[in-house]
């Protein structure tokens, strides 16, 4: 019986190691499709570079029918310190019928922002089977003109990450479990986390390129009982880019990437286009390197409230066991006093 006991210790050390070493050699951030939505989420720049307050609150569940699989939810709150005194639309706040605030007129009349600050702030959790990360984050950023029509930003997120192991929730078939194992309960690690970005943009393009996870550190789960191999947090890094072409008066297509290294990963790229219907509603599509594909649709309800939603479908064996990916995002603009229902910026 000694015998038996002490190797299911080692088993069940063994499984939960291997829990953490994949946590640590993996893409530790989740996965976002709508992040041409909320772009905030992958770059702190981005804070603050509309001329309202931004909410955002998301829901993403991953590779649905797979138990234990990946959950997401987020809230986002960005905007600036100092609103530009752009021109506010009719008391009604109706737009005049037929016209197209995103016409080519806009553009042409298309400056750029005064220098401003902007501020943010950001709840995450993730949760995989007995794994779990609850985040929060302050962002400020500034904002510069480089020329009429060109802006340039920088920003920094701070705060905090707290990883979650729950050790009732792990489950090793027949194995004999060391009940030191099981009944460690719920093991918290709370670490430091600080991200960074630059974001370059003007009426037709957008350049940015960030780092998450800037401190690299190690991480191990572990109480009086048991004791577990350590594993690492690694910097993420993005680099994105978009371009606007106006396909007609009320049309404009919006194709864009997302570069993406994590090492020792290889270099992962996401491709998207989306095609927006003057600034009422959106229809779009994702490519995610050896991964799978997405399909998205977004409608502005009204100059202040906003839906996304995305439907992702693997390419990877998982698929056989998965019914896809599903993601909604709502969005909330406070203070948006404009006559056009979409962002001005983030397109």
């Amino acid at each position: 019986m000694a015998l038996l006991q002490l190797l299911s210790r080692k088993i069940g050390l063994c499984a939960i190691s291997c829990l953490v070493v994949l946590f640590a050699s993996a893409q530790q951030r989740p996965y976002y499709t709508q992040y041409i939505l909320n772009n905030y989420m992958i770059n702190p720049a981005v804070a603050g570079i509309e001329n309202y307050w931004d909410v955002k609150a998301s829901h993403r569940m991953q590779w649905v029918g797979l138990q234990d699989a990946p959950v997401t939810s987020y809230i986002t709150v960005q905007g600036p310190l100092k609103k530009s005194a752009y021109e506010n639309t009719s008391a009604t706040g109706f737009k005049a019928r037929g016209q197209n605030p995103r016409g080519q007129a806009y553009w042409r009349n298309y400056q750029a922002a005064d220098p401003h600050q902007g501020v943010g702030f950001t709840i995450i959790n993730d949760k995989t089977g007995p794994l779990n990360r609850f985040a929060a984050y302050g962002t400020y950023s500034y904002h510069i003109g480089l020329s009429p029509t060109t802006n340039l930003s920088g920003g920094i997120s701070a705060g905090f990450t707290n990883l979650s192991l729950d050790a009732r929730k792990l489950n090793f078939g027949a194995t004999l479990i060391d009940p030191a194992v099981v009944g460690s309960g719920v093991l918290n690690r709370i670490k430091p986390d600080i991200s960074a970005g630059l974001w370059l943009y003007s009426k037709e393009y957008f350049i940015g390129l960030s780092a998450q996870q800037i401190i690299p550190q190690n991480v191990a789960f572990s109480n009086n009982e048991i004791a577990l191999t350590k594993g690492r947090l690694v910097p993420h890094l993005f680099l994105s880019a978009g371009y606007r072409i106006p396909v007609s008066d009320d049309v404009s297509f919006l194709p864009s990437i997302l570069i993406r290294y994590i090492s020792p990963l290889p270099i992962g790229f996401d491709i998207n286009g989306k095609l927006q219907y003057q600034d009422l509603l959106w229809i779009g599509a994702s490519y995610r390197y050896q991964d799978g594909y997405a399909a998205m649709l977004g409608v502005n309800l009204s100059n202040t409230i906003n839906i996304g939603y995305s439907y992702d479908l693997q390419t990877s064996k998982i698929n056989m066991v998965s019914k896809g990916t599903h993601e909604i995002v709502f969005g909330f603009l406070l203070g948006n006093k404009f006559g056009d229902w979409c962002p001005r910026n983030l397109w």
